[in-house]
């Protein structure tokens, strides 16, 4: 004689309820493939960008920098902000994004098309190779651009080994996640200087240079 226990079903319904949610998880990702095809706009200055973002906003692993472009490439507007210690999912990243955007610029939903561009720098662990926590921030940044009338731009990591823009092969070793940033100055984009809005992450020194 034989003696087992069959599963209840309040465990049976929590294995369900765990696959659907990690399939919902990985239907809110984007692969480099479907990000490519996206006809993400390039940057025609990626370097500036980067150094740009890195001088004022010093990130660290686990943060992330979103960033508004005007039509000319200056920065307009930027926020940084630390992941939150959860599943990689891009429903979470979008309304993380889409909160620090309503903070830093309005939108600009009542435009038939969008004139500014939302660029996402995310500073993390490992190498250049794409995961499934940066298919979860394609997928989040795409969502909130739509959602707050932006153009969807580049998604950049930065790592130990430098920067790199996914989907698009650009990248450098300067600056990287352990690398000191420049000064503000020499970093800014070479452009006419523009109103700029900056939610969290930028010191009271960057503040000061800024506004020098």
């Amino acid at each position: 004689m034989t003696f087992g226990f069959a599963p209840s079903a309040a465990t049976s319904m929590s294995a369900s309820s765990a696959s659907a949610d990690s399939a919902n998880r990985l239907a809110r990702m984007l692969e480099p493939a479907e990000w490519a095809e996206a006809g993400i706009p390039l940057l025609r200055s990626p370097r500036e960008v980067v150094s740009g973002l890195h001088a004022r906003h010093r990130p660290t692993p686990a943060t992330a920098v979103v960033a508004v472009l005007d039509h000319e490439e200056r920065l307009t507007a930027s926020a940084s902000f630390a992941r939150r210690s959860i599943a990689a999912d891009g429903w979470e990243f979008r309304n993380a994004l889409l909160g620090h955007l309503r903070r830093v610029i309005p939108h600009d939903l009542r435009r038939r098309t969008p004139v500014r561009t939302a660029v996402l720098l995310y500073c993390r662990e490992g190498d250049e190779r794409w995961t499934e926590e940066d298919g979860a921030w394609m997928w989040g940044l795409r969502d909130a651009c739509t959602l707050h009338g932006l153009r969807c731009g580049a998604y950049i990591t930065l790592t130990r080994s430098g920067w790199q823009v996914l989907g698009e092969g650009r990248g450098g070793r300067r600056p990287s996640s352990t690398s000191q940033p420049s000064a503000l100055a020499d970093a800014l984009l070479d452009h006419d200087p523009v109103p700029l809005r900056t939610g969290g992450g930028a010191t009271q020194a960057l503040r000061r240079t800024a506004a020098r």
